[in-house]
């Protein structure tokens, strides 16, 4: 979800000016459920390729939509895909946050960005544009480059993430919220294909999900149009939330695993992993997803909501 408010008025002027036209609307509609070319839009819409290409520049000038040109028969297209599903926008500016009341901190951290890994073949990464590493050479995962993986797969072992906690001295965490797209790690695809995949906070395991299968047979609605029809092309959106009592997986309950466990006050940063425990019964491995590849334009997204006793005045 894209958030605007006053807090960035230039921001919120692109936005509004990008959405004030019948055919820019038409465009982000057009991109729900899959990427186009320039030309496919000005087919689908019967407008001129010219008028086409404008709107499309001022639609990714607001960042409403990613552009990347890829090879064509004759020289190279320009392909779009849209970055939200649904856009706030607050008209209400506040002076104060009143004692007691809810904020929240919310950070959203790049797949390749990992600090720590342990994988097993098969294994592998890919940026918008190309394969990143050699597959199936686990000590490709520490080379430089991966910062800039889109999708990442592995059969066995875990990511490791280093996430900030920038919230104020004193503050009361109230629940932290940890959201990715995911799916098991098959040959090619296989919808069919479970995997028991878990997260952990602080060395702590806070649940599982059996991933029902890797996902294919249809195009994720953000791949690349080098990206293979024949390997995963999606997974599922998932959030895993810890509040005082228990944790939840997607709103149920998984675990009793609760805030006092985790620790989150007692350091600058949370330790954040995502894998396979060896101990669990379908060892179907990860694939996790990017802005880049799957159906949902995010990263792995944290939110920390909290409280503070003392009114806070926003400047």
């Amino acid at each position: 979800m894209l958030e605007l408010g006053f807090d960035d008025p230039e921001k919120l002027v692109a936005v509004a000016h990008a959405l004030s036209t019948r055919s820019r609307v038409d465009i982000l509609h057009l991109l729900n459920s899959r990427n186009l070319n320039v030309i496919e839009i000005a087919e689908a819409l019967k407008l001129p390729v010219s008028t086409v290409a404008n709107n499309v520049k001022v639609l990714e000038a607001a960042r409403l939509i990613n552009t990347e040109l890829l090879p064509a028969s004759r020289g190279a297209m320009k392909v779009c895909s849209r970055n939200y599903d649904d856009i706030h926008i607050a008209l209400n500016e506040e002076k104060s946050v009143p004692k007691g009341a809810v904020r929240v901190y919310e950070i959203e951290v790049p797949i390749g960005h990992y600090s720590d890994c342990d994988v097993s073949p098969t294994c592998g990464m890919a940026d918008a544009e190309a394969m990143l590493i050699r597959e199936d050479e686990p000590a490709s995962f520490y080379h430089p480059k991966h910062v800039g993986a889109q999708i990442i797969w592995f059969r066995k072992g875990y990511l490791e993430y280093l996430l900030p906690v920038e919230v104020p001295k004193g503050a009361r965490v109230e629940s932290l919220e940890v959201s990715m797209e995911i799916c098991s790690e098959a040959p090619n695809y296989d919808n069919n294909w479970p995997s028991d995949i878990s997260v952990w906070i602080n060395g702590v395991e806070i649940g599982m999900w059996t991933s029902p299968g890797d996902f294919g047979g249809r195009r994720g609605k953000l791949n690349p149009a080098w990206w293979w029809d024949s390997s995963t092309q999606y997974g599922l959106l998932k959030t895993w939330r810890v509040d005082r009592d228990k944790t939840t997986l997607d709103m149920e309950k998984v675990s009793d695993v609760s805030l006092s466990q985790l620790n989150l006050t007692q350091s600058p940063k949370i330790r954040l992993r995502i894998g396979v425990n060896p101990e669990s019964i379908h060892q179907g491995g990860v694939n996790l997803f990017g802005r880049s590849f799957g159906d949902h334009a995010q990263e792995i997204m944290m939110k920390l909501s909290f409280t503070r006793d003392e009114e806070d005045q926003n400047h």
